[in-house]
């Protein structure tokens, strides 16, 4: 019963004390929101780790089929509890960075954050549709939070409706599910029939491959980095971009069940986490670098699902919420501090920060895959899988972790490499570009990137034995353990790169800078027609419209004319009938006098009449 009610606490009080503090957004003085937001999400972390230790299951019935179900299985007893810790963390550090709007920030926060939450527990298409839209529309708002600033609208418009196109999948794996396996509940997917098991795994394969901004929707993430940076911190660490790669990991049954969703799903993975690590090595500002890395490492998760490698993949997820959203902040107390996130206006200034600078470094070096750090033993446990299952699929995943450790150690060499006099002008020059520099860290948000890389160090654990054999024992899936050889040669190539990364910059071709024209091609493959039908159709609209109006006026004049004959012709010979009728009735009335000396009259008359007619006739 404890669980039970855990569990719809967990859900339903950041929910509503977020929904409150929405409510209360219009008052200009809310300085006590902040603790609030901090209080509701530290109560959620609490009540995380209680049904993460009692697997409770609830629900309410819903429709035929499918109850609106949530329950913590042995995957959501270890993704829950680091949403949970991620976000208190977060909105610890967005206390002392956003000061704007409070209660409408936190208020965000906490509806965007019981929205994942129901998303990693949710039994059903119903509970998980209902996460997911909750999750997509207050992200929309969150990225947009400056709204003001025209163009931070247009960025969050644009992530909304990237991904919102690719969750018609999952509206469309509901329905196939619903005819062909007879339940809208998650895990009675693999068991529907073939076509219909082939329509859920490719509904909820787009679904997941758009949250998670995978090829080819990768675009939208580098929009999302106009939001504040602890929305950043959230969204795309512990939050809706690896909701995605979790989805992947819930349906890997589903995936596997299929003769083509397993591979699409690796392949996908492991080509975005290419594709993106080189758009990542492409970056000069460091927001969009780790935007392009959040892309290419939940490629890893991504991949493992496919593999049906789900204690990997969680480790990996989970390594690189803590990784990822250290970076973030990391990237937001500079921004705040010296008015910049580009590389060249942070290359030789951020020594004044130093447990900042040191903290991102050890995330910077987990995100590289070097041991002994967290992302070294996730990966190579994906890598694992992936050489189990396919040498090319192995190799390429081996090219995006080289990748890893370029784009880690380009940020490094920034951090740490000295700097010549030009190279501090130019620091110097970039200094208040996009925000005014305050010229400080708050403590608050030191200890909380402090915190977070102290998790990105240690969290690989998740992914070395025994304590990997103990999580594949909780969450299921498939347990590939890397060789001492694979572990070596990972290590000698994040290693090497970081190294070669470290003496001289890397080269940033264009097509990297440019996110490899994804936003372009979508443009002029989708937009740009979408628009064009749309004035085509906008066009015989009107013409549709025109050939109305003329049908309407002809018919209002032939209505007209009607009416006039009508009233002329037709009411006038009714008319003219009846007023002849009248007059012969008046008529004949005329000898009914009741005089009988008059009818003796017409009598006599009417007889001499007669004789008159029989002498003619004769």
């Amino acid at each position: 019963m404890l669980g039970q009610i855990s569990l719809w606490l967990l859900v339903a009080l950041p929910a509503l004390v977020g929904a409150v503090l929405l409510m209360l957004a219009p008052v200009r003085e809310a300085r006590w929101a902040p603790a609030v937001g901090i209080g509701t999400a530290a109560a959620a972390a609490v009540l995380a780790v209680v049904v993460a230790a009692t697997r409770p299951s609830v629900g309410v019935p819903f429709v035929a089929g499918a109850r609106l179900g949530l329950r913590v299985d042995g995957l959501a007893g270890v993704v829950a509890p680091a949403v949970a810790l991620v976000t208190v963390l977060v909105l610890l550090a967005a206390a002392v960075d956003v000061r704007e709007a409070p209660a409408r920030f936190h208020g965000f926060m906490l509806l965007f954050a019981a929205a994942v939450l129901v998303t990693v527990t949710a039994t059903s298409f119903p509970a998980l549709l209902l996460g997911w839209e909750i999750m997509g529309a207050t992200s929309y708002a969150l990225i947009g939070f400056r709204w003001r600033e025209a163009h931070r609208v247009t960025s969050g418009l644009t992530a909304f409706l990237v991904t919102r196109s690719a969750d018609l999948g999952l509206y469309l794996a509901a329905a196939a599910a619903l005819v062909g396996a007879g339940s809208l509940r998650l895990g009675a997917a693999a068991s529907a029939t073939p076509g219909w098991r082939d329509a859920i795994a490719a509904g909820v394969l787009v679904a997941a491959l758009g949250k998670a901004a995978q090829l080819v929707f990768a675009f939208w993430i580098a929009r999302a980095m106009d939001g504040p940076s602890p929305v950043s911190a959230l969204l795309h660490s512990a939050a809706m971009v690896a909701m995605g790669g979790y989805l992947l990991l819930r349906v890997s049954p589903l995936l596997l069940a299929t003769s083509w969703a397993g591979p699409a799903t690796a392949w996908a993975g492991a080509l975005t986490a290419v594709a993106l690590g080189a758009v990542a090595v492409g970056q000069s500002d460091l927001k969009l670098l780790l935007a392009a890395s959040t892309s290419a490492q939940l490629g890893f998760v991504v991949m493992a699902a496919g593999l049906g490698a789900t204690p990997a993949g969680t480790a990996q997820l989970v390594a690189h919420a803590a990784t990822k959203a250290a970076l973030f902040l990391a990237a937001g107390a500079w921004l705040s501090a010296l008015g910049t996130k580009s590389l060249a206006g942070l290359r030789g200034t951020v020594g004044d920060w130093p447990l900042v600078r040191v903290a991102a470094s050890a995330a910077l070096l987990s995100l590289a895959g070097v041991p002994p750090l967290s992302l070294w033993a996730s990966k190579d446990a994906v890598l694992a899988a992936a050489l189990h299952r396919s040498v090319p699929l192995y190799l390429v995943g081996l090219l995006g972790a080289a990748l890893s450790a370029a784009y880690a150690g380009t940020v490094l060499r920034v951090l740490w490499a000295p700097a010549d006099a030009d190279e501090r002008r130019t620091a110097r020059a970039h200094h208040g570009e996009e925000e005014i520099a305050s010229g400080r860290v708050p403590t608050l948000l030191t200890a909380s990137v402090v915190v977070l890389a102290a998790a990105a160090v240690v969290l690989g654990v998740l992914a070395l034995p025994p304590v990997a054999r103990a999580l594949a024992s909780a969450v299921g899936g498939v347990l590939v353990e890397p060789s001492a050889l694979e572990l070596a040669v990972s290590t000698l190539v994040s290693v090497g790169v970081v190294v070669l990364a470290w003496r001289r910059p890397l080269p940033r071709p264009a097509w990297a800078r440019d996110w490899l024209g994804l936003e372009a091609t979508a443009h002029a493959v989708v937009v740009r027609p979408a628009l064009g039908l749309a004035r085509g159709l906008a066009r015989a609209d009107d013409v549709l419209g025109a050939a109305l109006d003329a049908s309407g006026r002809g018919t209002l004049a032939l209505a007209s004319w009607a009416s006039t004959a009508d009233d002329r012709w037709v009411d006038g010979a009714v008319r003219g009938l009846a007023g002849g009728v009248r007059r012969l009735a008046a008529s004949a009335r005329r000898p009914q006098t009741g005089m009988l000396h008059q009818y003796y009259v017409q009598a006599v008359a009417l007889v001499a009449l007669g004789a008159v007619l029989v002498l003619l006739v004769r």
